[in-house]
C-alpha cells in the first residue's frame, strides 16, 4: 500500500512538473523580464542585506541604510556597470570597423595563399580571386555612420514590435529587479505560504541547499571573472596591443557565459591583433594569451574558487545551453547554469528517496 501511495504521489508531482514547464515555455515571452530580474535580484541582494545590516564604524556605531535607499543605490551601480561594459567594447569596435575595411582584402588574401597548398593536396584546388573580392566587400563593407543610422531607423520602422518589446524590456527589467530588491524576502514567503504544510519541510530544506550551491557557484564565479578580466588586460597590454584594456576585461567578464563568452572575446582579440600587428603575430600573441588563459581558468582558478561547479558533465553543459537557448533565447543562456544547479538537486534529492522507498532492488 505504501508503494503504491509513493507511486502515485511520484506520478502526480511528475504530472504538475510537466505541467508548469509547459505554461512557462508557452509564457516565455512575457517571462523573460522576470527572469532576467529575478537572476540580478539574487546576485545584488547580498549587496543590499548588507548594506542594511549595516557597516561597522566602530566597536558601537554601525552605518545603516534604509532598504529603500540601499535597493536603489546597488541597482544605480549594477546598471552603470552594464552600461560601462557595453561602453568600453563599442568604441573599441567603432575604431577598428576602418582598418577592418581597409585590410580584410588583404588578410583573406593571405588567408588563402597559406590553405591553397593544404587544400590543393586534398583535391580541393581554390583560386582566391582578389578583384572580385575586393569589390564584394566595398559593397558589402562600405558601411559609414549616416549608412548605419538610416539602416538602424529602417530596421526599427520595419520591426516596431521587435523595437518595442526591446525597450520594453529595458524598461520592465529595473522596474521588476526594483521591487525584488526592496521586498524580495516578502515574495518569498507568500510563495512559501502557498505550499502545503506537510511538504513545506523539505521544500524548505531543497531551497536552502540549492540556495547554498547557487550562493557558492556564483561567488567563485564572480572571482574568476575578475582575476580573468586583470589576467587579459594586462597580458594583452604587455604585447603593444592598443585595445587591451577594454577587450581583456569584455573576455574577463563574459565568461559566465560558457563557451560563448569566452568565443566572442577570442574573436574580438584575434581579429583586432591581426589587424593591428599582422596575421603572424597577431594570431601569435592570441594563441599564447588566451592559451594560457584556459590553462589558468581550468586548471587552476574554477578547481580551486568554483570546485567542480555544479558536477554537470561537459556535454550536458552544452545540451543546457542549447536547450535553453532554443527555449528561452540569449536570457536561456545565461540562466542555464543556475537551473541546472537546481535541477541536479532535486534529482539527487529524488534518487535518494527513490533507494530509501524500498523500490529499488539492484
Amino acid at each position: 500500500m505504501q508503494t503504491k501511495n509513493n507511486s502515485f504521489q511520484i506520478l502526480t508531482w511528475l504530472i504538475m512538473a510537466i505541467g508548469c514547464c509547459l505554461v512557462l515555455w508557452w509564457l516565455r515571452a512575457v517571462l523573460m523580464p522576470f527572469i532576467l530580474a529575478s537572476v540580478f535580484a539574487y546576485l545584488l541582494l547580498p549587496a543590499v542585506l548588507f548594506l542594511t545590516d549595516g557597516i561597522a564604524l566602530s566597536n558601537d556605531k554601525r552605518l545603516r541604510l534604509p532598504r529603500t535607499l540601499a535597493a536603489v543605490l546597488i541597482e544605480i551601480l549594477f546598471l552603470l556597470l552594464i552600461s560601462a561594459l557595453f561602453l568600453l567594447i563599442g568604441p573599441a569596435l567603432v575604431k577598428e570597423w576602418p582598418n577592418l575595411r581597409e585590410q580584410l582584402p588583404d588578410l583573406i588574401q593571405g588567408l588563402g595563399q597559406f590553405l591553397t597548398p593544404y587544400l590543393k593536396a586534398l583535391g580541393l584546388p581554390v583560386q582566391f580571386d582578389k578583384e572580385g573580392l575586393d569589390t564584394f566587400l566595398k559593397q558589402n563593407f562600405a558601411f559609414s555612420s549616416a549608412a548605419g543610422m538610416s539602416s538602424v531607423l529602417s530596421s526599427v520602422k520595419l520591426g516596431g514590435s521587435i523595437a518595442l518589446t526591446v525597450v520594453g524590456n529595458l524598461v520592465l527589467v529595473p522596474v521588476v529587479l526594483l521591487y525584488l530588491l526592496l521586498e524580495g524576502e516578502v515574495f518569498y514567503e507568500k510563495c512559501m505560504g502557498w505550499i502545503p504544510l506537510p511538504l513545506k519541510p523539505s521544500i524548505e530544506s531543497f531551497m536552502q541547499e540549492s540556495n547554498l550551491m547557487l550562493g557558492q557557484y556564483l561567488r567563485g564565479q564572480v572571482s574568476v571573472m575578475l582575476i580573468l578580466a586583470v589576467y587579459y588586460s594586462v597580458a594583452l597590454s604587455l604585447f603593444g596591443f592598443d585595445l587591451a584594456f577594454p577587450i581583456g576585461v569584455f573576455t574577463g567578464l563574459v565568461i559566465f557565459i560558457p563557451y560563448l563568452g569566452f568565443g566572442i572575446g577570442l574573436s574580438l582579440a584575434l581579429l583586432s591583433c591581426i589587424l593591428q600587428l599582422g596575421f603572424t603575430q597577431g594570431l601569435f600573441v592570441v594563441s599564447v594569451v588566451y592559451g594560457v588563459g584556459q590553462l589558468l581558468e581550468g586548471f587552476i582558478l574554477t578547481p580551486k574558487l568554483v570546485g567542480e561547479r555544479i558536477g554537470l558533465h561537459p556535454l550536458g553543459l552544452i545540451f543546457a545551453l542549447l536547450a535553453f537557448g532554443q527555449l528561452m533565447g540569449f536570457v536561456g543562456v545565461l540562466i542555464a547554469l543556475p537551473v541546472c544547479t537546481v535541477i541536479l538537486v532535486a534529482l539527487k534529492r529524488v534518487k535518494s528517496k527513490y533507494l530509501a522507498s524500498g523500490l529499488y532492488t539492484g
